[in-house]
């Protein structure tokens, strides 16, 4: 029904400049392995997810909306132009996986008039900026999907007789989507200088002075050595340093990425993630293409031991894509050719993930150190997935202290990596040893 709400705010405001934002350094972590380990994204970016229909677009983005469970981002999943029954399927998943406690759903169905559905993605993103602008909160906004509002635009520019354009879309339906997505942003702190021990909550400073964000800082230092760094402290306002991040889907046609909506799109956003139908029908799910997703400021806020681990694994498995067809000619392979085929595999079992099942980031971490270190290069590609699941309860079960000291540090040092290294070798002589057995059991029971 209606959104009930005692609030008002402006539909379209303008979007804050840059001396109210701060750059994106905190990680919005999706719980899908292979995003938040090759397409890191930030608190306040605008990250594009474009495939054809019926490629997994819309499952990342549910799947991120449940990560946030248990956490402090406000999620709002805006509809545009989809059929009432999938949207209610939708609202179904999100229930009973608890996330409707922190997620607005707005919908602009396929039976509501165009003009709602122009309108729709401006509702939902006013209703995530009065979080972060009143509360200071951070909040993500989902607009599924822009294809289908700049159909509906053109619909409403057409009847208004306004001159078509490419694609008979109108002159600005650029501006339409930039002016939409300019307003994400990560917002400055503001902060101010109390006396030590001032109670929670004091909005004033002892020298009536407030400092907004980077360009603040040196009068901020400045200023708290003059008033005695020993008696005086810097706080931050509560409702300061909230932020908006933005996941815009566009639909394809054909995977024609140069249409003229999707280059729009990828030009005004931060980073793209772009599903492949192949991969998708080839069982790879999430179906990502590594090859042409990038995140643009993303790596900026990765957790520091996920970047240590991951920071090779995108451009490996773009190699491991082109060696794979160039491997289909039926040429002879050297073996050190042979062995980067071994390993991709393998990482790309390692990296595929059900839906509605997103995974906590120090659980990707110990997962992904074991691929990248070469643990799985001699399993059966049938056992990497019951290989993970093993390490994950060894490590959870027996070595708790570990997963802790992950968690807690979100750095991966030398001695931590030697015992993780020391750790999954155990682990794999036990699990190779329970599979031997269990494959000589089947093999006696079928004699």
């Amino acid at each position: 029904g209606p959104i009930q709400s005692p609030h008002r705010r402006p539909l379209e405001i303008i979007a804050p400049g840059i001396a109210e934002r701060q750059p994106v350094k905190e990680p919005l972590q999706t719980g899908v392995k292979a995003i938040d380990s090759m397409i890191p994204i930030g608190r306040g970016q605008r990250e594009l997810i474009i495939g054809d229909r019926k490629t997994g677009k819309t499952a990342i983005a549910i799947d991120t909306i449940l990560n946030q469970k248990g956490g402090d981002v406000i999620c709002v999943y805006v509809a545009i132009g989809q059929k009432e029954s999938t949207v209610a399927g939708l609202v179904e998943t999100l229930r009973k996986h608890g996330a409707m406690d922190y997620t607005i759903v707005v919908v602009a169905s396929a039976a509501d008039p165009a003009p709602l559905q122009y309108i729709a993605p401006y509702a939902g993103c006013t209703m995530a900026e009065y979080f972060m602008y009143e509360h200071g909160r951070h909040t993500l906004c989902i607009y599924d999907d822009l294809s289908k509002q700049a159909q509906s635009y053109r619909q409403l520019s057409l009847l208004l007789r306004r001159p078509p354009g490419r694609e008979a879309y109108p002159g600005d339906v650029f501006y339409l989507h930039s002016r939409l997505l300019e307003r994400s942003c990560k917002l400055a702190e503001l902060r101010i200088i109390v006396k030590k021990g001032a109670p929670e909550g004091t909005t004033q400073g002892v020298n009536g002075k407030v400092y907004k964000g980077v360009q603040d800082q040196h009068a901020l230092q400045h200023d708290l050595e003059q008033l005695g760094a020993a008696t005086h402290e810097v706080r931050k306002l509560k409702n300061s340093g909230g932020s908006l991040t933005a996941l815009p889907v566009i639909e394809t046609l054909e995977g024609e990425v140069s249409a003229y909506i999707p280059t729009n799109v990828i030009s005004i956003t931060d980073g793209q993630i772009y599903l492949e139908p192949d991969l998708f029908f080839a069982g790879v799910r999430p179906a990502i293409n590594v090859g042409i997703s990038v995140s643009r400021v993303g790596g900026n806020a990765q957790v520091p031991a996920m970047k240590k681990i991951a920071g090779s694994l995108r451009l490996d498995l773009a190699a491991f894509r082109e060696l794979e067809a160039f491997a289909q000619l039926g040429t002879e392979l050297d073996p050190a050719t042979q062995k980067q085929l071994d390993r991709g595999r393998r990482m790309v079992e390692l990296l595929k993930q059900p839906q509605f099942e997103p995974m906590p980031v120090v659980d990707q971490i110990l997962s992904i150190h074991a691929g990248t270190r070469g643990f799985l290069d001699d399993l059966p590609l049938a056992q990497v997935r019951p290989f993970e699941q093993g390490l994950l309860k060894f490590y959870h079960d027996e070595h708790p202290e570990v997963v802790a000291q992950l968690d807690r540090e979100k750095k991966l040092t030398d001695e931590l990596d030697a015992k993780l290294k020391e750790l999954v070798g155990v682990f794999k002589r036990q699990f190779v040893q329970r599979s031997g057995a269990a494959a000589t059991s089947q093999a006696e029971a079928r004699t």
